[in-house]
């Protein structure tokens, strides 16, 4: 008997359960609100530069006479952000009047901001424009290395400590410093408290994770595990509406992080995980857990009777030969754990992480920043000014492109998307709300498609759709936009379904005992992997072919390590120790070469028969 058996006697998916899982998916879609909150908080609106404080002409900063009289206009007309005239032209108020050899100059005085839409943002506050625009990307990647850096640390924690005691942390460090970042007076505390909140995305990611798969029987870890990919979705729709209706950057950061104080609160009621109990001898805190889960499902006499013996019973086999103290080795010290680490990590080595595109996106000379997850580069491309900035801003007739896209893949091209909504030239509030929206049918059928097929089948048929739309979009001739915008729109759902049922097969491949270092482990590749990937897009240089074709392929081949080396893991029961899941592949082996031997002991006796002979 495994311990999943134990669950269905205690009720299986009961009140417990569904309680549960609805307090730990809260805070995960709130959690969405702080990965794309620099959309809003960072929003870079229009500007152009101050006017000199020793002017002493009757006009203001706003107004169009003095407007075309000190700032110069580029080739389609509109006023240049970075630059003015040295001294303002009046004569340019003439019909006629050229500013042909008008010497100009930087915004020494500083800038003038368009405050209809955000009355204030960081870039507003801190002036992140021209020559200084690279730090508001700077913010999102450091808020990154903090999601990187704690995968590596929470990941590894959560295997010694528990899965309660690092998630209960990660809502109290999340509330203090999202909150202290509404507070701080400069960008540096800025990025700091940004790092912080980064570095609980994982703790709180991972820990629910486990302890939704955890703490629920195998009939109904399919849907809670989809279920934290539909959180983070209704989170992005949450964003949208409460960005609409609080535009200031300090109150907007600020709501979103004080209701992680509350969550922080009530964790503390959160049992924890049973399975980790056991494999860490603490048997007696593991049966009080499990006799509280049968009193809220309607179980009290079974929980009653429930003592050590009799869960020892249950999970004698499962907990043998367990080792507590477990390191980064364990990932590769067994076949088994070997076989899975090493899949994982070419799976998710192929694909380019997040901070890949945003270095790319910015230095690689691209002005078309209606990219999907990457920059789209043209051989006259040169290094992106105001001049070119502005031109993109009036181009609303381009739609998303996939040339060369990092991979196409979760780590990339998912955040590439959502990252820099402001660039398609819509109201940001109903792009954001629209992103969410694209998920839910592509999560729907892989919700669908992971009960009756499988893990395996679907996440590499999204992979592998995914590398084939890159590559075909090489095909599509450039004036079919509404093609590529539909390719897009298909490719960001593709996507997000990859990316939860990803989580959730890497939850279930890996044992109780290091499932959250495998986890962990599996998570920090992804990032680093996408460090790599700019120099892919090296290769456009060579011929533009090779990048798509590259990220593409890397695409197909990482489904088809899924589905050949992976093992299925629907409607099976979680292994709890390494040595259980080596005698589980052992076993299987065994039935396989058994089944074999009986294959071909049924076709000798069939060449034998008195058929054969009279013939």
């Amino acid at each position: 008997m495994a311990f999943s058996d134990l669950l269905d006697t205690l009720g299986g998916v009961g009140r417990f359960q569904i309680v549960y899982t609805a307090l730990l998916l809260g805070p995960c879609g709130l959690l969405a609100c702080h990965t794309f909150l620099q959309n809003f908080t960072a929003a870079s609106p229009s500007h152009h530069c101050r006017q000199p404080a020793n002017n002493t002409e009757p006009t203001t900063n706003g107004s169009e006479a003095w407007l075309r009289a000190a700032i110069p206009l580029n080739q389609h007309g509109v006023p240049e952000p970075c630059l003015r005239y040295i001294e303002p032209q009046w004569n340019l108020l003439k019909l006629n009047a050229s500013s042909h050899g008008v010497a100009t100059e930087g915004c020494k005085d500083g800038w003038v901001y368009d405050r209809s839409i955000f009355p204030s943002t960081i870039v507003m506050e801190w002036d992140l424009v021209c020559e200084s625009r690279t730090l508001r990307d700077l913010a999102q990647s450091i808020y990154m290395s903090g999601v990187l850096v704690g995968a590596a640390l929470f990941g590894s924690l959560a295997d010694r400590l528990g899965r309660k005691a690092p998630l209960v942390w990660s809502y109290l460090q999340l509330a203090v410093s999202g909150a202290a970042t509404a507070y701080v007076g400069s960008f540096s505390s800025y990025c700091v408290f940004r790092f912080l909140v980064g570095m609980t995305f994982s703790g709180i990611i991972l820990n629910s994770l486990s302890l939704v798969v955890e703490w629920m029987p195998t009939r109904g870890r399919t849907v809670a595990g989809v279920l934290l990919g539909f959180s983070f979705t209704l989170g992005q729709l949450v964003l949208a509406g409460v960005a609409y209706l609080i535009r200031p950057w300090r109150w907007l950061q600020f709501a979103v992080s004080a209701p992680f104080l509350i969550f922080f609160l009530y964790s503390w009621w959160l049992p924890e995980s049973s399975r980790w109990l056991l494999l860490h001898g603490k048997a007696q805190q593991a049966v009080q857990n499990l006799r509280k889960v049968a009193k809220i499902n309607g179980r009290k006499a079974e929980g009653e009777r429930l003592t050590m013996a009799v869960v020892s019973s249950y999970v004698q086999d499962e907990f043998a030969s367990v080792c507590t103290s477990n390191s980064m080795l364990d990932l590769f010290r067994t076949p088994a754990i070997r076989k899975v680490t090493c899949c994982l990590m070419v799976h998710l080595a192929l694909r380019a992480g997040e901070m890949a595109q945003r270095l790319t996106s910015n230095h690689r000379g691209c002005v078309n920043k209606l990219t999907v997850a990457c920059c789209t580069c043209n051989s006259s491309c040169g290094q992106m000014d105001s001049q070119a900035r502005t031109h993109m801003r009036t181009r609303t007739n381009i739609a998303p492109k996939l040339e060369h896209c990092h991979g196409f893949s979760n780590s990339v091209a998912y955040y590439g998307l959502a990252m820099d909504l402001q660039k398609f030239g819509f109201s940001i509030h109903l792009v954001q709300a629209l992103f969410g929206i694209i998920d839910i049918p592509a999560m729907l059928v892989a919700t669908t498609t992971m009960i009756y097929v499988g893990r395996r089948i679907t996440v590499s048929s999204f992979l592998v759709l995914a590398g084939l739309m890159v590559i075909a979009n090489m095909f599509v001739p450039e004036d079919l936009q509404t093609l590529r915008t539909v390719q897009a729109a298909l490719g960001k759902g593709c996507l997000a379904s990859s990316f939860i049922c990803l989580y959730l097969f890497t939850g279930e491949l890996y044992p109780t005992e290091i499932r959250q270092m495998g986890m962990g482990f599996a998570s920090v590749n992804a990032r680093v992997g996408g460090l790599v990937a700019p120099l892919i897009t090296v290769l456009g240089e060579i011929s533009p072919v090779l990048p798509p074709v590259s990220f593409g392929a890397t695409s197909v081949l990482a489904g088809m390590v899924v589905t050949c080396f992976l093992t299925e893991t629907l409607n099976v029961p979680l292994v709890e120790t390494i040595a259980a899941m080596e005698r589980r592949v052992k076993e299987g082996h065994s039935k396989r070469v058994t089944a074999q031997k009986t294959e071909e002991i049924s076709l000798q006796q069939l060449g034998a028969s008195p058929l054969k002979e009279t013939v």
